[in-house]
């Protein structure tokens, strides 16, 4: 099972609609995964426990060699199937 880090301002609004996207999106490709949500400020001292980081916000932080996704399509529409085949690629 794939473990992906969902991470928003506050870890609870935003990073609920992706998480719940990414999951879906994933099931219907037939990835198991589970999402985590957390806040922005807390990826560097979570990270390293994951197969992939989503974020909605502005993230500049250090993630070893985790990849990182901005989320931020998947809630605005503009982009989505493109940031999901992304997320996807990544954890195949």
């Amino acid at each position: 099972m794939k473990r992906i880090l969902i991470a928003c301002g506050n870890g609870i609004a935003t990073s609920t609609v992706v998480a719940s996207k990414v999951k879906d999106y994933l099931s219907d490709h037939g990835v198991e995964a589970s999402t985590t949500q957390t806040k922005l400020m807390e990826v560097p001292s979570k990270v390293q426990d994951y197969d992939l980081l989503v974020t909605t916000g502005q993230f500049e932080g250090q993630t070893g060699d985790v990849p990182v996704v901005k989320g931020m399509p998947i809630l605005t529409g503009i982009g989505a199937e493109q940031t999901m085949e992304e997320i996807l690629n990544h954890l195949n």
